[in-house]
């Protein structure tokens, strides 16, 4: 009888190990869960960046003030007719 409690008792442990420690743990699980929550909220912040991208590309290809806006800002554009005047600060 004795002998058969002691194998149940090492079975108990052999499960018990294999529930905190190894493949499928509890330990792998929660390390697994918190990559996920990670990863969502990495793709979160990179669809909401593709948005204003794609948003952005729409008004460019729609509007055609908006391309000659962005000339101006970013290449210095200057019309035929215009006087370009240059601030500079001390």
């Amino acid at each position: 009888m004795k002998t058969l409690w002691a194998v149940m008792v090492v079975l108990i442990l052999l499960l018990q190990v294999r529930l905190w420690v190894g493949e499928g743990s509890f330990a792998q699980v929660w390390s697994l869960k918190n990559a996920i929550a990670d990863q969502r909220a990495e793709n979160a912040d990179l669809a909401a960046r593709n948005e204003s991208l794609y948003a952005e590309v729409r008004n460019l290809r729609n509007e055609q003030g908006a391309v000659e806006e962005r000339a101006r800002m970013n290449l210095g554009l200057i019309r035929k007719d215009e006087t370009f005047f240059l601030v500079v600060d001390n």
